[in-house]
């Protein structure tokens, strides 16, 4: 699922992978749920971080 991507994704890419809205995301990445980091203005976010939070809400439920 995740091998079409980059190792650093960005906020649309993550919004597209979760079906989720970019304003949920930045909610998501401000909270620390899901790790990124910032360069400027831009939000990256590394392919791990993203699997650690979907194994993460996975466990929950």
């Amino acid at each position: 699922m995740l091998d079409d991507y980059q190792d650093i994704m960005t906020v649309p890419e993550i919004a597209e992978i979760l079906y989720i809205g970019k304003n949920r995301v930045y909610e998501l990445l401000e909270s620390g749920t899901i790790k990124g980091f910032r360069i400027g203005r831009v939000w990256k976010i590394p392919k791990k971080a993203l699997e650690e939070y979907i194994l993460m809400q996975s466990r929950l439920k």
